[in-house]
C-alpha cells in the first residue's frame, strides 16, 4: 500500500476483445464488463464512485480506446500504461502466474507503487489522423506484398495482382486527401505541418505522424524528447564493465517514420550527410551512425517547434 497516502485508490483494468477485467486496490473488489460502448460507459460510471487517484489500462493496440474515451468523458484520471513495464513489475514482485484477474491486480499494484503520470486524450481529429496513418501504413504493407507476388507468380495471374495494386494505390490517395482535409481545416495544424515540412527529409507522412503521435515535440528538452521517442542510448555499465549502448522502447511509429526521413536527409541535407560520413569514417556501424543522425534531426525539429521557426541551415 502507498505509504504517502494509504487511502489512495488505484484501479487496474485488463483488456481483451470481449471484456474488461477491473480490480480496485486496496479495497480488493473485482468485476467485469463487456468491452462495448455501453459496457465501458457503465464501467466508467461505477469506477467514478470510488474516487480513484488513477485508473490504469494497458496499451493494447486499440482495444483499450473505447474505455479510455468513456473514462475521459467521465473525467476520470486515466493512465494508458506500457504492458511491458507492468509485466516486468509483476515479475519483480514474484508474480509468475498470468490470468485476466491477476493481470488487473498487477496493473493496479503498478499504479500504486510507480504512480505514473496521467495520460492526455488526443483531440478527436488528431486521433482520426493517427488511425488513418495506421491504415495507410497497412495499405503500403499490402502493396509491397502484392509487388513481391508479381515477381514470383507466373504472368498468367499478373492482371488480378495489378488490379489489386491499383485499388490499394487509389485507397492511399483517398486517405491522403482525407488527412489533408482535416489539417487544412485547422490553421494551427496547417502552420505546424508547414513548419515541419520546411525541414529536409520531412514529408507529409512524417509531419502528420509527429503531430498526431508526438504532441510533446517542442515542449521537452533534447534529452527528454530523444528518450520519449526511444533514440537515446541507454547505458549498460556495472563495476569495471562497460556495456554497449543501445536504444530501447519509445514510440515505434514515430521512430519508424523518422528513420525513413533520416535516410532521405543523409542523401540530401549536407549537414546531416557530413555527420553520417564522419561517424562512418570514425568506425561506427552504419546503423549506429543513422540513429545518431536521426537523434540530431529530432533535436532540430524539436527546436523548430519550440521556437516556432522554419528550417534554418544553422540549426544543423
Amino acid at each position: 500500500m502507498n505509504k504517502e497516502n494509504p487511502t489512495e485508490i488505484n484501479i487496474g483494468i485488463d483488456t481483451s476483445q470481449s471484456q474488461l477485467d477491473i480490480y480496485v486496490r486496496p479495497i480488493g473488489e473485482y468485476f467485469c464488463v463487456d468491452n462495448t460502448p455501453q459496457g465501458t460507459r457503465e464501467a466508467a460510471k461505477r469506477i467514478k464512485t470510488y474516487q480513484p487517484a488513477r485508473v490504469l489500462i494497458e496499451a493494447t493496440g486499440r482495444l483499450e480506446m473505447l474505455f479510455v474515451c468513456a473514462a475521459h468523458e467521465a473525467r476520470l484520471p486515466v493512465v494508458v500504461c506500457n504492458p511491458g513495464q507492468v509485466r516486468q513489475f509483476a515479475k519483480a514482485t514474484g508474480r509468475l502466474a498470468k490470468t485476466d484477474r491477476l493481470d488487473a491486480q498487477d496493473i493496479a499494484h503498478f499504479g500504486e507503487a510507480v504512480r505514473p503520470a496521467l495520460s492526455e486524450l488526443k483531440p478527436e481529429k488528431l486521433r482520426q489522423i493517427s488511425d488513418l496513418i495506421t491504415v495507410r501504413s497497412q495499405c503500403l504493407d499490402m502493396s509491397t506484398m502484392q509487388k513481391n507476388r508479381l515477381q514470383r507468380m507466373p504472368t498468367s495471374v499478373h492482371k488480378p495482382l495489378q488490379r489489386i495494386l491499383k485499388a490499394i494505390q487509389k485507397e492511399i490517395e483517398r486517405i491522403d486527401q482525407q488527412i489533408d482535409k482535416f489539417v487544412e481545416a485547422i490553421p494551427q495544424w496547417k502552420s505546424q505541418r508547414d513548419l515541419l515540412m520546411s525541414a529536409k527529409g520531412v514529408g507529409k507522412v512524417v509531419a502528420y505522424t509527429l503531430m498526431s503521435e508526438l504532441p510533446e515535440l517542442g515542449k521537452l528538452n533534447r534529452k527528454e524528447i530523444a528518450a520519449l521517442v526511444g533514440v537515446a542510448p541507454i547505458n549498460r555499465d556495472s563495476g569495471s564493465f562497460r556495456g554497449k549502448r543501445r536504444i530501447h522502447g519509445g514510440r515505434r511509429k514515430v521512430r519508424t517514420v523518422l528513420y525513413m526521413s533520416t535516410l532521405s536527409a543523409v542523401q540530401h541535407d549536407p549537414k546531416i550527410k557530413s555527420m553520417y560520413e564522419r561517424l562512418v569514417a570514425a568506425g561506427k556501424p552504419k546503423k549506429v551512425a543513422l540513429v545518431a543522425c536521426l537523434r540530431k534531426q529530432l533535436t532540430i525539429l524539436n527546436t523548430m517547434m519550440k521556437n516556432g521557426t522554419h528550417w534554418d541551415e544553422k540549426l544543423a
